[in-house]
C-alpha cells in the first residue's frame, strides 16, 4: 500500500454518476471524476443557489486616475497612496435573475468595486458552495493514515476531535471541510442592463427575493445612485473539491451556458439536505 495511494483516496467533492442527479454520489461503484460539463451543471446550481459572491477588482494607478479628475484618495474615500495596481475583493449581492450563467449585480455606483470597473479594471467574481446544513459524519482521515504510516499514531494530537471546542460558546461556522466542496471564478466584464419598465420590474422581484433589503436601493431610490449590471462571463475557473474524485481546471464557457434550469435543478449538492455524510475512505472499499 503506497501513501499516495492513501492520500488519494481522502479526496473531493464527489464522484459523478451519468445523470446530474447522482453527480455527488461517493459510491465506489459510480466514483470518477466527474466531466466538465458535469462540473458546470454543479457550478450553475451554486449560481442558482447563492446569494453572496466575491467581487475581485484592481485599484487604478493613482496618477491616471488624478488626470481623469476623480483623485478619491485625496476627497471623499482618502485612499491611501500606492493602491495602483493591488487587486481587492469585496463581497456583494448577486442573483440568477437572467438564467443564462450571466450573474445579475445590482451596482451602486459609490462602491469600490464599481468605481474600480469604471477606471479600466477587469472584474472575477468568485463563489463557493456553503451547505446549510453539517454533515452527519465526517471525513475519516488520520485514524486511515495511521494504519499505513507509523509515526500518525493515535497518540498524536491532530488524530482526534478535541471534546471541548477552544471557544465553546462560539459556534463553528465551518462545521465540514471546505476544501472537499466546490468553488470557483467566473472571469468576466461588467454590461449595463438597458431594462425597460418590464423587464426592470422582472428584475427588481427576481432580487428582491433573494435579497428583500435590496429594495432599499434599486435603481431611482432617494440614497445611492444605483443600476443593473449584467456580468458578462468570459471564462470559468472550477476546483470542485480533492484532486481524484473532482474535476481542476477550466470549463469552457460555451458549456457553462449551454447548461439548463432543468439539469441544474435535478442535482443537489451536498448538505442541501440533513443526514449528509462527508466522503470517507472507509466508503470506498479497500484502497
Amino acid at each position: 500500500m503506497k501513501l499516495l495511494d492513501v492520500v488519494a483516496g481522502l479526496s473531493g467533492v464527489a464522484g459523478a454518476a451519468r445523470s446530474p442527479v447522482a453527480l455527488l454520489d461517493n459510491s465506489a461503484e459510480v466514483t470518477r471524476i466527474p466531466t466538465s460539463y458535469e462540473s458546470a451543471v454543479m457550478g450553475r446550481r451554486i449560481l442558482g443557489l447563492s446569494k453572496l459572491a466575491t467581487l475581485s477588482t484592481v485599484f487604478p494607478d493613482s496618477s491616471s486616475h488624478a488626470a481623469d479628475g476623480h483623485d478619491e484618495s485625496q476627497t471623499l474615500e482618502r485612499r491611501p497612496d500606492g493602491l495602483g495596481g493591488l487587486p481587492i475583493g469585496l463581497m456583494d449581492y448577486v442573483a440568477d435573475c437572467e438564467d443564462d450563467g450571466n450573474p445579475t449585480i445590482l451596482a451602486i455606483k459609490i462602491g469600490t468595486s464599481f468605481k474600480n470597473v469604471g477606471a479600466g479594471s477587469n472584474m472575477t467574481l468568485s463563489l463557493r458552495w456553503t451547505p446549510p446544513y453539517p454533515p452527519a459524519k465526517r471525513i475519516s482521515l488520520y485514524s486511515r493514515l495511521a494504519a499505513y504510516v507509523p509515526f500518525l499514531s493515535r497518540d498524536y494530537p491532530y488524530n482526534t476531535v478535541p471534546s471541548q471546542p477552544s471557544h465553546p460558546d462560539v459556534p463553528d461556522t465551518v462545521p465540514y471541510s471546505a476544501a472537499n466542496l466546490p468553488r470557483f471564478s467566473l472571469l468576466g466584464y461588467l454590461e449595463k442592463m438597458d431594462a425597460t419598465e418590464s423587464t426592470a420590474t422582472d428584475l427588481a422581484v427576481c432580487y428582491t427575493k433573494k435579497h428583500p433589503d435590496a429594495r432599499y436601493w434599486l435603481p431611482g431610490n432617494r440614497i445611492h445612485e444605483s443600476e443593473w449590471m449584467r456580468f458578462v462571463v468570459t471564462n470559468v475557473y472550477w476546483i470542485g473539491g480533492f484532486g481524484d474524485r473532482a474535476y481542476i481546471g477550466w470549463i469552457p464557457v460555451e458549456e457553462w451556458k449551454e447548461v439548463t434550469r432543468a439539469e441544474w435543478e435535478s442535482m443537489q449538492l451536498p448538505g442541501e439536505k440533513k443526514g449528509w455524510s462527508e466522503w470517507s475512505v472507509d466508503q470506498a472499499g479497500e484502497l
